[in-house]
């Protein structure tokens, strides 16, 4: 109860007149013996859990809530059960994640997603996230990565576009077409990206700036419509390969932007609630073929 009043072990400790590593060891015998987590624990902030928010507030009511609660929370290890909050990208979780809930739902009943759309890699401990999906996130002491797949960029364009050009097939043949480009939200610098091949060969697309955009499901739509040549990441651009609104140019090449995962706290007593969910997603990558349809390769 004091270390969630003030927010960490440390003070909790000059309170009681203990030693921050007694508070921290006091607390972790607790959450062993119920199963759950109370805490999530960073380097800078001390937050509750759900389970650990119920906890706290189940034990203001003298000793007969205090054995009322214990019992309570260590439910909480068997069945998933409480408010998920996830945080996932807006347009990848639209067109591959937001239809795998209905499954998810009718598995786990008693879980309640609580998702929030945002193009940003948040920081899971200190907003009080369970889970977030993505690529390119600091692993920050605590969070752990489960990797579902490698994510490829490469070069497509419309077929009105490409009508009465020559086709490129290879990354130096884009500089004489009109570019699709990203400026970078982070430098403000354009992207130049380096594609490679089978071989093993790198070369920088350096296209001319037609159009500058940051945002790659933008940049895909507007090569739809035709105003040029972009490279753009395939979980964008699969649904227009299927209906025919971009083909693939220079079709040996491409670029790896890295992997795409599942972002969770530590494993040790994870709540069941997130564990399910991790496990699920695992599952419906390889079931889906996300992992491999991702792939240029």
């Amino acid at each position: 109860m004091r270390s969630a009043e003030v927010g960490g072990f440390s003070a909790a400790a000059r309170r009681l007149g203990l030693t921050p590593a007694a508070v921290s060891r006091n607390v972790a015998q607790l959450e062993a013996g119920l199963g759950v987590r109370l805490f999530q624990r960073s380097t800078r902030r001390l937050t509750l859990t759900e389970a650990g928010e119920r906890f706290l507030q189940s034990v203001s009511g003298g000793l007969d809530a205090v054995r009322a609660a214990l019992a309570d929370a260590a439910t909480d290890k068997g069945t998933p059960a409480g408010v998920l909050k996830v945080s996932v990208g807006t347009n990848f979780a639209l067109d591959y994640l937001l239809p795998l809930l209905p499954e998810f739902m009718t598995r786990y009943p008693r879980v309640t997603p609580d998702w929030h759309f945002d193009n940003r890699a948040v920081d899971l401990v200190g907003e009080g996230f369970d889970a977030a999906i993505g690529g390119d996130f600091d692993l920050a002491p605590g969070v752990v990565a489960r990797e579902l797949g490698r994510v490829h960029m490469v070069a497509v364009a419309s077929p009105a576009y490409l009508q009465g050009k020559p086709f490129p097939r290879h990354p130096g043949d884009l500089a004489s077409h009109a570019g699709i480009v990203m400026r970078s939200p982070q430098t403000g610098r354009i992207r130049e990206r380096p594609m490679r091949n089978d071989a093993g060969e790198e070369v920088v697309a350096a296209m001319k700036p037609n159009l500058i955009l940051n945002d790659p499901e933008a940049m895909a739509r507007s090569a739809v419509l035709g105003l040029g040549v972009t490279v753009v990441g395939l979980p964008h651009v699969l649904p227009h390969f299927v209906s025919g609104a971009l083909i693939r140019v220079a079709p040996d090449w491409y670029v790896d932007v890295g992997p795409i995962s599942i972002y969770f706290s530590s494993r040790t007593l994870m709540p069941a609630k997130t564990r399910c969910f991790v496990d699920f997603i695992a599952e419906q990558f390889q079931k889906q073929r996300l992992a491999r349809r991702f792939s240029a390769v």
